[in-house]
C-alpha cells in the first residue's frame, strides 16, 4: 500500500526545486514589466508642403515572450515647431503591428517607401513600393535570382538612387547546383530537377562568416528597377569580396550612374565577422547597370566595368557617406583593430574628394579627417568609437555631420565638421547619461536619452548662437507614449542613484611600458582644446604602422555603480559585479532592462570597464592583449576593492556576472580569488582558450589576446604544443581546483562564437568537485542569447541563483 504522504509530494519542474519556484514566482512578473519596456530601433522625418509640420515615422520593438521573437511597430506622428524652437508632436492614438517586415527604406523625398518581406524557406524576396496612401508596385524575385535580402546592419546595404527609379541592395548570390543522384547513380547536369525519383547531393562545403551568418550565403549586389521589377546583378565584382553598404554615388543628368560599397576579402577561411572591426576592407565604385548613356571617360582603368578600389593606401575602410553636395565622401576605418589584431580599436575617419567626372585613374588621395587617438587628455577627446551612421547624417552646412561615439563609460553625440577636422561633443558635459542618434530635423537632432536607472527619453536639441562664438545646444523632453511602464517599475527605479566612479590603477608606477604598434605619426603636434571638447587636426597628419610607448594605460579606468538611494546603517545591499566581454567593448551608462531589473530586487551593481575596453584611447585599449587574465582581472579586484573601502558594498555578500569575455573574467575570479565571491552567473564563457581555438569562428582572436599584437604572426588553423599549453595558462580553467563559488551557466548551443564545449567542460569539472552548479542551454540560441524567451529565463534564474547564495 502507497504512503499516504508521499502521494502528496509534490513533482517539481525539471532542474527547479522549492526554494528556486518560489524566488520565480516572487520575482516572474517584476521581469515581465521591465521586458515589456518597448524600445526605438529607427526614426524617419518626412517633407511636407509646409513649414509648419512635418511626418514623422518610429519603428518600434517589443518582445513577445509568448511567440518567442520581436514584435515590430509603426508609430507615426506630426510635428510641429513651437516658437521657442522646441517641437510638439501629434501622435496617432494607436501604432500599427508590421509582420513578416525584413527592411524598410524610405526613398530620399520621402514619397515612396520600400518594404522588404525575405522568405522564410525557400520562396522568393518580396519587395512592396508604397506610396502615401496604397501599394503601387509589388515584385516577387525567386531564389534562382538571389537568396535572402541583407538586413543584418554590416553587411546590409539598401539605397535608392537620387531620382527614385531604381535600388540598390545587397543579397544572398543564388544557391550554387548541388549534385543529383538516383536509384541509377549520378545524374548529368541539365536533367529534370523535379524528378521525384532523385535527390539532391550537398557538393562542396561553403565557407560562412561565422556567428549568426551561418549557412547564410556570399552577398552580392543588385539593382531592381521599380517600374519594371527587373533584377540585375552587379557585374564587375570580383568573386572574392563579400560586398555591403552600398550608396549611389552623385550623377549629373544624362551620365552614367556608380555605385560605392564596401568589400570585405578572404584568403583561406572566412573568419567570423560579427563585432569583428579587424576584418580588412575597402571601399570600391563599380559602374551601376540600366544604362542608356555612357560617358566611355569615366573610371579609367584597363578594364571600365571592373569595380576600382579607392581605398587601397588603408587597410579598413567602411560606412561610406557623400557630402550633400556629392563634393567629397567620409567613410570611417577600423585600421588601428587591422593592424593590431585587437577585434575592436579606436577608430579614424576619412575624406575622399569626389571628382565631378568620375576620373580614377588609381586609388583616390584619402585625407585624414580624425586620426586614431592615442591617450586623451583627462577630461579630452578620447577618439572616436562608433559602427553605425544616419543615412543622412549632415547639417545644413553640407560639412559637418552628427555622430555618436562612446566617451569613457558613456555614449555622446558629437558633431564633426569633415573640412576642418573639429569635433565637438553637443549632448550635455555636466551629464552622465548615455545618449542615441535617431534621426536629424534640419539643423535639429532627435535623440534618445537613457541611464541605468534612468528609462529612455526622447530629446530634441536645437543649435543655440551665442556671442562670441561660444554656440551651444540646447535639449528638451519630447511627450511620447513609446517608453511606457508600470506605475512598480517607476516606483522601483526612483529609489535607485547612480554614479560613474574613476579608478586608480592598482601600482600604476611600476607599471611597465609596453611597445605595441599602431598606426599614427604625427608630423606636427596635435591641438587639444579640452575645455570645449574640441580637437583641431592638421592637414599633414599622416599615419604609418610605427611603435609607441604606452601611458594611457595608467590612467584612471571607470565602473558605473548602481545602488539604493536609502543608506541602510547596519549592512550593505548584496553586491553584483557585472562584467562586459569582448574584452574590447565597454559597458555603456545607458538603460539597460536585465541590470535595472536586478538592482530593483535589492543588489547593489558595479559595472567595471577594465582597462581594454572602447572609449579611454587607444593605449589604453592596446595595454590589455597578452595580459588577459591577469590585467583585467586585477582591475576587477581593484574596483571591487574600491567599493569596499568606500563602505558601499560587503566583502561576505558579492556576486560576479559576465559573459563571453565577461565570462572569462567571471570563471577567473572566482579561481584566482575564490574566497571574495559568494556565487557566480557566467553566459556563454570563454573558459579554456586551449579547447575554444579549434572550434570557435575567430581563432585569431585567441592568438591576439593570449600573446598580444604578435600573436597576428603565430594564427593558424593548427596550433603548436606550445600554443595550446599557452593557451590553457590563460585559461580560467587552469584555476579550477581553487573554485568553491556556486556558479550558474547559461549556454546556446548554436553559438559559434564560443561554442558550448568550452563552458560545459567548465561546469561539469566543477561537479566533479562537488561545487554547486547549475546549467541551462537554450538550444536555439546562438552567442548573444537574446532570443525573448532565453533572455527572460537566464536573468530569472540568474536572480533565484543570488537569491539563494547572497541572502
Amino acid at each position: 500500500m502507497d504512503n499516504p504522504k508521499s502521494s502528496q509530494l509534490k513533482e517539481f519542474p525539471l532542474g527547479i526545486d522549492e526554494e528556486t519556484e518560489q524566488q520565480y514566482a516572487l520575482h516572474s512578473n517584476l521581469l515581465q514589466q521591465f521586458t515589456a519596456i518597448s524600445s526605438i530601433d529607427k526614426a524617419w522625418i518626412f517633407k511636407s508642403d509646409t513649414d509648419s509640420s512635418q511626418g514623422m515615422m518610429f519603428s518600434v520593438s517589443q518582445p513577445n515572450l509568448l511567440a518567442n521573437k520581436k514584435r515590430k511597430l509603426i508609430l507615426s506622428s506630426t510635428v510641429t515647431k513651437r516658437n521657442d524652437g522646441s517641437v510638439n508632436l501629434q501622435w496617432a492614438p494607436f501604432p500599427v503591428e508590421v509582420s513578416g517586415v525584413s527592411a524598410m527604406v524610405p526613398s530620399p523625398s520621402g514619397s515612396k517607401l520600400l518594404i522588404v518581406r525575405n522568405p522564410e524557406s525557400d520562396g522568393p524576396s518580396r519587395f512592396e513600393i508604397w506610396s502615401n496612401s496604397y501599394l503601387e508596385k509589388e515584385f516577387h524575385i525567386p531564389q534562382s535570382k538571389h537568396g535572402s535580402v541583407y538586413t543584418d546592419g554590416w553587411f546590409e546595404g539598401i539605397s535608392w538612387n537620387f531620382d527614385e527609379t531604381l535600388i540598390a541592395y545587397v543579397a544572398e548570390e543564388p544557391s550554387p547546383a548541388k549534385p543529383t543522384f538516383n536509384d541509377l547513380g549520378y545524374k548529368k547536369s541539365g536533367s529534370d530537377d523535379k524528378d521525384s525519383s532523385s535527390w539532391k547531393g550537398q557538393g562542396d562545403w561553403e565557407e560562412d562568416w561565422g556567428e549568426t551568418y551561418a549557412g547564410k550565403r556570399q552577398p552580392a549586389l543588385f539593382v531592381i528597377n521599380i517600374a519594371s521589377g527587373e533584377v540585375q546583378a552587379v557585374k564587375g565584382i570580383d568573386k572574392s569580396l563579400s560586398v555591403g553598404q552600398v550608396v549611389w554615388a552623385p550623377s549629373s543628368e544624362g551620365s552614367a550612374q556608380y555605385l560605392v560599397f564596401v568589400g570585405w576579402s578572404f584568403e583561406t577561411r572566412k573568419l567570423g565577422i560579427k563585432y569583428c572591426y579587424n576584418r580588412p576592407c575597402s571601399i570600391y565604385v563599380v559602374k551601376a547597370p540600366h544604362e542608356s548613356k555612357t560617358n566611355e571617360n569615366e573610371i579609367h582603368s584597363t578594364e571600365s566595368a571592373q569595380a576600382l578600389n579607392l581605398t587601397q593606401t588603408i587597410s579598413s575602410a567602411f560606412l561610406p557617406r557623400f557630402s550633400p553636395d556629392g563634393k567629397f565622401l567620409v567613410f570611417l576605418s577600423a585600421r588601428s583593430s587591422v593592424d593590431s589584431g585587437a577585434h575592436s580599436a579606436t577608430n579614424s575617419l576619412h575624406r575622399i574628394d569626389w571628382p565631378k567626372d568620375i576620373k580614377f585613374h588609381q586609388s583616390a588621395k584619402v585625407h585624414d579627417v580624425i586620426p586614431v587617438v592615442l591617450c586623451a587628455e583627462d577630461d579630452g577627446f578620447p577618439g572616436l568609437y562608433f559602427s553605425t551612421i544616419l543615412s543622412d547624417p549632415w547639417l545644413s552646412d553640407g560639412h559637418t555631420l552628427v555622430i555618436p561615439s562612446v566617451w569613457h563609460s558613456s555614449q555622446v553625440l558629437l558633431s564633426v565638421n569633415v573640412l576642418s577636422g573639429q569635433v565637438k561633443r553637443i549632448t550635455p558635459a555636466d551629464s552622465n547619461f548615455s545618449w542615441s542618434l535617431l534621426t536629424l530635423h534640419g539643423n535639429n537632432i532627435f535623440a534618445v536619452s537613457s541611464s541605468p536607472v534612468d528609462v529612455p527619453q526622447v530629446k530634441y536639441g536645437t543649435f543655440v548662437e551665442k556671442e562670441a562664438g561660444n554656440n551651444e545646444w540646447s535639449w528638451s523632453d519630447v511627450s511620447n507614449p513609446i517608453y511606457k511602464f508600470s506605475e512598480k517599475v517607476s516606483s522601483l527605479l526612483s529609489s535607485l542613484t547612480f554614479s560613474v566612479m574613476k579608478i586608480s590603477v592598482k601600482d600604476a608606477s611600476q607599471n611597465p611600458t609596453k611597445v605595441i604598434t599602431t598606426n599614427c605619426e604625427i608630423k606636427q603636434p596635435m591641438a587639444f582644446c579640452g575645455a570645449c571638447y574640441t580637437q583641431n587636426f592638421p592637414e599633414n597628419l599622416i599615419f604609418n604602422f610605427m611603435p609607441i610607448s604606452i601611458s594611457g594605460s595608467c590612467k584612471p579606468y571607470e565602473a558605473i555603480f548602481v545602488s539604493s538611494k536609502t543608506k541602510k546603517t547596519d549592512t550593505c545591499d548584496p553586491l553584483i559585479v557585472v562584467l562586459h566581454g569582448g574584452p574590447h567593448t565597454v559597458a555603456l551608462s545607458s538603460f539597460s532592462k536585465s541590470q535595472a531589473f536586478l538592482a530593483s530586487i535589492g543588489y547593489s551593481l558595479l559595472i567595471v570597464n577594465y582597462r581594454g575596453s572602447l572609449g579611454f584611447g587607444e593605449e589604453a585599449l592596446q595595454s590589455l592583449p597578452g595580459k588577459i587574465g591577469s590585467q583585467d582581472v586585477n582591475d576587477v579586484l581593484n574596483a571591487i576593492d574600491h567599493v569596499i573601502d568606500l563602505g558601499l558594498a560587503s566583502p561576505s555578500k558579492i556576486a560576479v556576472l559576465g559573459g563571453s569575455h565577461g565570462g572569462f573574467l567571471t570563471t577567473h575570479l572566482i579561481g584566482q580569488a575564490p574566497e571574495k565571491f559568494a556565487a557566480a552567473a557566467a553566459r556563454n564563457p570563454v573558459c579554456n582558450l586551449a579547447l575554444m581555438v579549434g572550434t570557435t569562428d575567430i581563432p585569431d582572436w585567441c592568438f591576439v589576446e593570449t600573446y598580444g599584437t604578435n600573436g597576428r604572426d603565430r594564427i593558424t588553423e593548427a596550433p603548436s604544443a606550445e600554443d595550446l599549453s599557452l593557451f590553457y595558462s590563460k585559461s580560467p580553467i587552469a584555476h579550477i581546483s581553487k573554485v568553491k563559488t556556486p556558479t550558474i551557466f547559461l549556454l546556446g548551443a548554436q553559438d559559434l562564437r564560443v561554442p558550448i564545449s568550452t563552458g560545459l567542460q567548465y561546469a561539469r569539472a566543477l561537479k566533479e568537485k562537488e561545487v554547486p552548479v547549475k546549467v541551462i542551454v537554450f538550444p536555439n540560441d546562438v552567442h548573444g542569447i537574446e532570443r525573448p524567451q532565453s533572455d527572460f529565463e537566464s536573468f530569472l534564474s540568474i536572480a533565484a541563483w543570488f537569491n539563494k547564495y547572497c541572502k
